[in-house]
């Protein structure tokens, strides 16, 4: 065990595994925001960022540390402000400021040779260098970014997984992200002298990387991560002093040599039972060997309208879903755009006299007259069929519809619009974003269709007699099913879903044959019924209003529930077991669907809902729920899964007597 001790009987060894140490558990808190964030390319470019900084301060006398952060800070405000643009990637703005940067720093070193030897430390790290005054500096730096960490945990996390949500928790999450920004220039300053400028992202990374693989909860990452960067420092110290190898470049490789070692020893244990099972599984198919039937095709859903790679020029991909509302002022058509995060509302124009409003997830459509206005929300979620990609883009004004828009069903490529003379037109959806408005290419309908939604890369229809088709490449075939007297349309995530006289029918099939379902209404059921039903975007759950109440379908388990709330405005519903209702009288309440029982209710409205003029609508996702309040001006934003808490009153210099909500 001599050699392992021995080499730091050396002062300089010593206060190097001192200084090592410190800013491994340093990188270790500021390292797990960045990797769980996605910011490990920032973090590399904040590192050269701060070559210029330094070497000025070192030009001038300054503090290099002063200069340094100084830098940094500087990048990551112009990587901020470049990265607004729609039209550059947020990885196009880091990397011509990295280069930009990088370069800045080299043209100011090149005036003085006397920089080269200190240039070659900055870049590299000069560990045995450590002074006495670095560790202090070091220590201040740890313990102050712990106490940043512990203080602002919540609002990082909520700020790192739903920004939305630190948004109505008032937990600020653009200064929570500016703060985390100011700790990595923290941590990467106060740890270059270490392991050096383009080594320092080692450390910062390679040990959170590691303890990810072993730890769920931030934390024990952040402990985990400690503890490997810390053993990265002595081992690398250990290997530098009999090797003689540079002591910051040796830290930082094993601390990458770690992150491989440890998953694959996590691979390994995760993985040892299904090998043994596979291998079972394997001698009992080829002792079975020609007894056994081919698979049955998979009747999955459709697997994102056979797109193999999402690209949306001049759209920047987000990390998760954003929230904008459409509103619209009926009487002079006043419209805008309102961020529900930021809490920024975007004016988009006037179009006069506005009847209704209708989305799809992305684009408003405005019926004005006799034709519609259509307005792109800028941002859009893309269904990808195994998962999702996010987008934004600014708000704009797309251009104009010659028929007046009913109801719209959309998928990724093609917009179905129902018109008010009940015919069907389609429109290409990816070309809207363009500011083109045309039909797709070698896809049409009848003249007697109509309902119509995309389902993946096809079209169900429905025409005049009830008849039901599926409509693709190959031409239109004929469904197993009918839906007599259509009033509306929707898809969900795994499905279509049609409203008949005799109560619903269900569309699925994945991309093979489509199976339809019925799901009639029960004989017991009150006469008059809901012309309209609502969800959640993708859900397989609907509610609507008619004067003998609350419906609401369960299109997975063919089930109709009628809630007896007479006196219902506005009804919608996330798929969860409750419906919420915006009463006559003002009051919003939510109901447990299979017992009917009222579970909650709050007062929105000042007075009773105005009879007349457009009524007030319910836009619902995964965790919020938005109600919009013309009189007041007024947006209420309604976290509904804690007992209907009016998280935030969004407050709109438009009337929102129209709303609807997109992204999401």
């Amino acid at each position: 065990m001599h050699w392992l001790i021995e080499p730091f009987a050396a002062d300089v060894v010593a206060r190097a595994l001192v200084a090592g140490v410190i800013a491994a558990c340093l990188c270790a808190l500021v390292g797990s925001w960045v990797l769980l964030r996605g910011s490990v390319f920032l973090g590399e470019a904040m590192t050269h960022g701060m070559l210029p900084g330094v070497a000025l301060a070192a030009l001038l006398g300054g503090s290099l540390m002063a200069g340094g952060l100084m830098a940094a800070l500087v990048m990551a405000v112009g990587v901020a402000v470049i990265g607004r643009s729609a039209k550059l990637a947020s990885d196009t703005s880091i990397g011509l400021l990295l280069v930009g940067m990088l370069a800045l720093g080299v043209i100011i070193v090149s005036r003085s040779q006397s920089f080269a030897v200190d240039l070659t430390a900055f870049l590299f790290g000069d560990v045995f260098a450590v002074r006495t005054s670095d560790l202090l500096v070091l220590a201040a730096a740890l313990v102050s970014t712990f106490a940043a960490v512990v203080v602002g945990h919540r609002a990082f996390v909520a700020m790192t997984f739903d920004p939305r949500k630190a948004v109505t928790l008032g937990l600020r999450p653009q200064l929570a992200a500016a703060a985390l920004t100011v700790l990595m220039a923290v941590a990467m300053v106060a740890s270059f002298h270490v392991v050096g400028t383009l080594l320092v992202l080692g450390l910062l990374v390679a040990p959170p990387a590691s303890a990810l693989a072993w730890a769920r909860s931030i934390p024990r990452v952040m402990l985990l991560a400690a503890v490997i960067g810390s053993a990265a420092v002595y081992l690398g110290l250990i290997i530098s002093w009999y090797a003689g190898t540079a002591g910051g470049a040796t830290i930082a490789g094993v601390a990458v040599l770690l992150f491989f070692v440890s998953t694959a020893i996590s691979l390994l244990r995760s993985r040892w039972k299904p090998v043994l099972v596979a291998a079972a599984s394997a001698f009992l198919v080829a002792g079975c060997a020609g007894n056994g039937a081919p698979p049955a095709p998979s009747s999955g859903p459709p697997a994102g309208d056979g797109h193999d790679e999402v690209v949306v020029e001049g759209a920047q991909e987000l990390d998760g879903p954003a929230t904008k509302l459409v509103i619209v002022d009926p009487a002079s058509g006043d419209t805008a755009v309102y961020d529900a995060v930021d809490e920024v509302e975007t004016r988009i124009g006037s179009y006069g006299s506005v009847a209704d409003l209708s989305g799809d997830g992305r684009f408003a459509y405005l019926r004005t007259g006799d034709s519609t206005t259509i307005v792109d929300a800028g941002v859009w979620t893309f269904d990808h069929g195994d998962h999702y990609h996010y987008f934004a883009t600014e708000p704009q004004m797309v251009g104009t519809l010659d028929v007046p828009a009913v109801s719209v069903a959309a998928g990724n490529s093609v917009v179905a619009v129902e018109t008010d003379t009940r015919a069907v037109t389609l429109l290409d959806r990816e070309k809207l974003g363009g500011k083109v408005v045309e039909p797709p290419a070698g896809l049409s309908v009848g003249d007697d269709v109509v309902a119509a939604v995309p389902y993946g890369s096809r079209l169900v229809t429905v025409d005049d007699s009830g008849r039901m088709q599926v409509i693709g490449g190959g031409g239109a075939t004929e469904l197993a099913g009918d839906c007599p007297g259509p009033s509306w349309a929707s898809p969900t995530r795994r499905a279509v879903v049609f409203g008949c006289q005799t109560g619903a029918v269900r569309v699925t099939g994945g991309d093979g044959d489509l199976t339809v379902t019925a799901i009639p209404f029960p004989s017991d059921m009150p006469a008059q019924r809901p012309e309209q039903m609502d969800h959640r975007d993708r859900a397989d759950v609907f509610a609507g209003v008619s004067p003998g109440g609350v419906w609401v379908l369960d299109s997975r388990q063919r089930t109709w529930t009628v809630i007896p709330v007479p006196s219902a405005v506005a009804a919608n519903t996330a798929g969860d077991g409750t419906v919420l209702v915006l009463d006559r009288d003002g009051t919003l309440a939510a109901f447990e669907v299979n017992t009917r029982a009222e579970l909650a209710r709050v007062p929105l409205f000042a007075g009773s809902v105005p009879a007349d003029g457009p009524q007030p609508v319910i836009d619902i996702d995964s965790d919020r729920a938005y109600v919009n309040n013309a009189a007041a001006r007024e947006i209420y934003e309604i976290d509904y899964a804690d007992g209907l808490r009016i998280s935030r009153t969004l407050r709109t210099e438009v009337t929102p007597g129209l709303m609807v909500e997109s992204g999401r």
